[in-house]
């Protein structure tokens, strides 16, 4: 399953109708699955000396960004 292991975001449902289907009769226009934007990113830690790679999403790129990097992972249960 394509879901971020930081902020546990996964795919969500999406749809409905235009206005124009809206306006006249139901009709229905069918459900979409909207995906997660998911990065692989090669992050260093230098509390551990190490790097780590990991498929994460951009706003838990955004996350790492403002609380560090060992703070967010350990947090997440990563390290």
């Amino acid at each position: 399953m394509k879901m971020c292991p930081i902020t546990k975001r996964g795919p969500q449902r999406a749809g409905g109708y235009s206005n124009r289907t809206r306006a006249t009769q139901f009709n229905p226009t069918g459900i979409n699955r909207r995906q997660v934007n998911l990065q692989k990113k090669r992050i260093y830690i230098p509390e551990l000396k190490k790097t780590v790679t990991l498929v994460i999403s951009t706003r838990a790129i955004k996350t790492i960004q403002k609380n560090g990097a060992f703070a967010t992972l350990k947090k997440a249960g990563l390290i």
